[in-house]
């Protein structure tokens, strides 16, 4: 009772000096001043963390102000709903708890569509609103589809990663309803693609959000098979065939061939890449030339368009880091092991999430380098395994293949009684340079 006092005490103190008037931001009449005690009321339970306390007040609160009393209401109110959520067992009590949750941004936005300093907030709301959507209703993938893709319309190159990433996903999963058609999930990738590429990071941390969501889209999609060789083919063939000369059609042909498997041999893709480098000499142009000839076995040429899209200085560091890694790739199948180990360490040294697999071709290199009979010939499988399990800790996607090599290698290592007849102990640092590179590893034992 004492605690009740002495929050009525301050909303007096707080409020109180504030002359009424017939209608202000808490209202007018008696509800004016039950909105400014229960306002107090919840805010003080709110501060100390007593959850349990602020929400029948808040409820009072939200029930008699009206929504100029205060921003913070609408968003302390999700926060005590979505707590609320974690508790409840009832369906029904879950929905409607959603329901409220979903309310509370439609009427901040309504009542407070910008700071007091005057920057948007539509963004931070309906991002905010999109991602509730998700969290509670991401099982539902046409709700999904309908809401979220509303929010993605309104929103464009300002929508989170996250919204594209699960409205791709459930774009795939009505596709595999046959809700959806091929056509239908290609234009949500290009549109989720457009609106990724086309944002502008105000931080790091949300460059590296937004990569990470374009890497995700990619992916996604690319796993889903519904942009397979076949469906591309029915689908834009004949649309290529009736306008070879726009740019942004042959644009779109090419990157989405680049993320189906084995599609870089086919007619269709030689016709559209060779328009696009026609029409516009770029990076994309260039690597999708090298993609032509790397399927054709031109090794030569592959490469040299390759390097032409890194040189490029239109091209994005997470773009580079990319062609880096295909670059250690390719030159790895094809023998050119001096240009993988750099093309392999300058993805490791940009990462966006091409690290882990590029170690993997580094531990690859130096288990299979050619370093003669001396205590060498054990040192590139201790090289080799320091590079598998930096791969296994960069990229969980690749740990299990960092895993099977690790084990493959130490199959290798030298017994004690052998090590020591080169005075080589276990845990030893040791520097070991063939094949063209050179590495400080440790020494490993049976």
């Amino acid at each position: 009772m004492k605690k009740i006092t002495l929050i009525l005490l301050a909303a007096m103190a707080i409020f109180g000096g504030q002359k009424a008037t017939a209608q202000d931001k808490f209202g007018s009449g008696p509800n004016r001043e039950e909105c400014i005690k229960y306002l107090s009321y919840y805010t003080e339970y709110y501060k100390q963390k007593n959850y349990d306390s602020a929400l029948p007040n808040w409820r009072h609160a939200y029930a008699v102000c009206p929504a100029s009393a205060s921003q913070n209401m609408f968003i302390h109110g999700t926060t005590l709903m979505a707590r609320l959520y974690g508790q409840v067992k009832d369906e029904t009590h879950k929905e409607a708890i959603v329901d409220t949750i979903l309310t509370l941004q439609d009427q901040r936005l309504q009542e407070y569509p910008r700071t007091p300093k005057g920057v948007d907030q539509k963004p931070v709301i309906l991002n905010n609103k999109g991602q509730y959507m998700i969290n509670y209703r991401g099982s539902d993938a046409p709700y999904i589809y309908k809401n979220v893709g509303e929010i993605v319309d309104e929103l464009g190159t300002q929508s989170n990663g996250g919204l594209l990433v699960n409205l791709l996903q459930a774009s795939i999963a009505m596709y595999r309803e046959n809700q959806l058609t091929a056509d239908d999930v290609i234009a949500m990738y290009d549109k989720v693609m457009a609106d990724v590429e086309g944002a502008t990071p105000k931080n790091e941390a949300e460059e590296e959000d937004n990569m990470k969501a374009k890497s995700a889209i990619e992916s996604i999609f690319a796993d889903s098979k519904v942009a397979s060789c076949e469906n591309l083919i029915a689908i834009f063939g004949p649309r290529y065939a009736a306008d070879p000369d726009n740019l942004a059609l042959v644009s779109n042909i090419v990157k989405l061939m680049n993320t189906a498997d084995d599609c870089a041999s086919n007619d269709l893709y030689l016709n559209a890449v060779t328009s696009m480098y026609r029409l516009d000499p770029s990076y994309k142009s260039a690597f999708g030339l090298y993609r032509l000839n790397a399927a054709r076995g031109n090794v030569a040429d592959a490469a040299k368009y390759l390097e032409e899209a890194i040189d490029s200085p239109d091209s994005d560091t997470a773009t580079d880091a990319q062609y880096y890694y295909e670059m250690a790739a390719f030159c790895y199948k094809n023998g050119m092991r001096g240009k993988a180990a750099e093309a392999a360490r300058k993805a490791i040294e940009m990462d966006y999430g091409f690290a882990g697999k590029a170690y993997l071709i580094m531990g690859n290199l130096w288990a299979s380098a050619t370093c003669g009979e001396t205590q060498d010939k054990w040192a590139r499988y201790w090289a080799a395994a320091d590079y598998y399990q930096k791969a296994r800790n960069a990229d969980p996607s690749v740990a299990d293949e960092a895993a099977a090599s690790l084990s493959s290698v130490s199959r290798y290592y030298p017994e004690a009684s052998e090590a020591f007849m080169y005075d080589l102990t276990k845990g030893q640092s040791y520097t070991v340079s063939c094949g063209g590179m050179t590495a400080t590893t440790t020494v490993r034992v049976q």
